[in-house]
């Protein structure tokens, strides 16, 4: 949207969900208001000024953002852009975080150097650069605050939080999870451990994941506005039935950890430490035809049909655990037996024959033996790989497909055994290598959103598995959730109370 259209449409003040603590819901209620404003006519988009995470996403100009801020874009209804997640941190191991600066990997650092001064004047600079850009073209910007907002040992260090809401001149919107107990101490204690200035652009509270009849919470409502001195502006029932991508893998706690019996095909996802872009997996969760499970445990990959090695963040580190707990012993034995296994990634370096770090990009530098699955080797170089593709088949079956790499190695074939490619890309290169009948590694992150490779690998595994319960259009599946989360949203916050705080607020 242009300047010019902006002015001739009801502008609307930027609004934050900011968290009385992690995982209370934010991202979520931050999708679903980005699909409410879209529904109701706005030109809303995403930004969070800082995320920690490792699910990445490459936007169509090859640059990397936090999945959450893109899975935003996609409920907007826009294209996601570096705008959106200036600063992105990518947890490496050993309080080592890789920062990403406005889409461009810039540097590793240390958690107790994070905060130096000059550094964080830089950092919270660019982000708020960031947000003026997106800003002039889109209303409202829907912010994603970070953690917890009353974190006091970090105010003076803060660029995500109420820092940026001052800048943006944000309304913020307190989200308080009740499941997890305590709500009133957490509501009140993150109001009234705010600055005057700050606690004044607190506009209202979410009551977040309620169980049971929310009636029972009418006078609990009250207590809040109270003590609070803001509306309670809505009580979120939890739900299960609608699906939007995790953020980070705290998530991971919830999702099956155990094969099942019966007629559907068991893929297990190999539980790395530094697992990276789980949400690779969604549509295949999502499959009615598959029981998709993760572990960390050898003995749970005796059931599997398939097996899955994901990516990483630290791919030597996460080899090494692999055979310090027999994971790597199992995973090798299950493909000898004629187990289908898939690596992503990292876990398509970690199936070669070799990992060598010559620079030390996750570490000292070093070099590995890999599960010598398939006849290749990977260097990992400094330069990242950022790039959305699209690709079909190399062997010539049907189905274009699209996915995104995020990777700093090259593989390359040994030369040892026969290696094909899996795939060939629209610019005519090739990706990924199969060996065998059973064994096949790729870089693209997404390829399971592709119907025709998730049909191909499941008939690897020798179940009669057709297409009833497939998923045949994992785009028209997602917009649907975002669709059923603001008519959800819709039902149990007041949306008139929200629009006139906007409106007031722009005023």
């Amino acid at each position: 949207m242009t300047n010019q259209q902006l002015k001739h449409m009801k502008r609307l003040s930027p609004v934050m969900f900011a968290g009385t603590g992690s995982d209370v819901g934010k991202s979520v209620l931050a999708a679903g208001f980005c699909r409410i404003f879209r529904q109701d006519g706005y030109s809303p988009a995403p930004f969070k000024a800082q995320n920690m995470a490792l699910n990445s996403f490459v936007t169509p100009d090859g640059l990397e953002i936090g999945r959450a801020q893109a899975v935003q874009a996609e409920a907007c209804g826009i294209s996601p852009c570096a705008d959106m997640n200036p600063i992105l941190l990518k947890p490496l191991g050993d309080s080592i975080s890789q920062i990403v600066l406005n889409g461009r990997a810039v540097t590793n650092v240390h958690a107790r150097d994070y905060y130096e001064d000059s550094r964080r004047d830089m950092l919270h600079a660019e982000a708020c650069n960031a947000f003026d850009r997106l800003a002039a073209a889109h209303s409202p910007v829907v912010i994603e605050g970070a953690g917890s907002v009353a974190e006091l040992n970090l105010r003076d260090a803060d660029i995500v939080n109420m820092s940026m809401a001052r800048h943006a001149g944000a309304a913020v919107i307190l989200v308080a999870d009740i499941e997890r107990g305590g709500v009133f101490a957490s509501a009140y204690g993150s109001v009234m451990l705010q600055q005057p200035e700050d606690r004044r652009l607190i506009k209202g509270i979410i009551v977040n994941k309620f169980r049971g009849d929310a009636t029972l919470f009418d006078n609990g409502r009250k207590i809040l506005e109270d003590i609070c001195g803001v509306p309670v502006l809505g009580v979120v029932p939890y739900f299960d039935n609608i699906h939007i991508e995790d953020e980070d893998s705290m998530e991971l706690a919830a999702k099956k950890q155990h094969a099942t019996t019966g007629s559907k095909v068991n893929v297990a996802v190999v539980k790395l430490s530094h697992i990276s872009n789980f949400t690779d997996f969604d549509m295949l969760e999502h499959d009615a035809r598959v029981n998709l499970y993760y572990s960390d445990d050898a003995h749970e990959l005796d059931s599997a049909d398939i097996i899955i090695l994901p990516g990483s963040k630290n791919t030597l580190s996460d080899l090494a655990r692999l055979r310090a707990t027999g994971m790597a012993e199992a995973i090798t034995e299950a493909a000898h037996c004629g187990k289908t296994v898939l690596g992503i990634c990292g876990g398509y370096q970690m199936m070669g024959a070799t990992v060598a770090d010559p620079h030390g990009i996750e570490g000292p530098a070093c070099s590995a033996e890999g599960l010598s699955l398939l006849p290749v080797s990977t260097h990992l170089e400094p330069e990242k790989t950022l790039r959305q593709s699209d690709f079909t088949f190399a062997s010539g079956r049907g189905g274009n497909m699209t996915g995104y790499e995020i990777h700093n190695g090259v593989t390359s074939p040994t030369g040892l055994k026969p290696c094909k490619p899996l795939f060939v890309k629209a610019d005519g290169n090739s990706d990924g290598c199969v060996c065998g009948a059973n064994c096949m590694g790729t870089y693209m992150h997404g390829v399971l959103d592709n119907p025709p490779f998730v049909d191909f690998l499941l008939a690897t595994c020798g179940k009669a598995v057709g297409s009833e319960g497939a998923i045949s259009d994992y785009k028209a599946f997602k917009d649907r959730q975002y669709d059923m989360l603001a008519d959800f949203l819709r039902q149990h916050v007041d949306m008139r109370q929200v629009y006139s705080i906007l409106a007031e607020g722009a005023e």
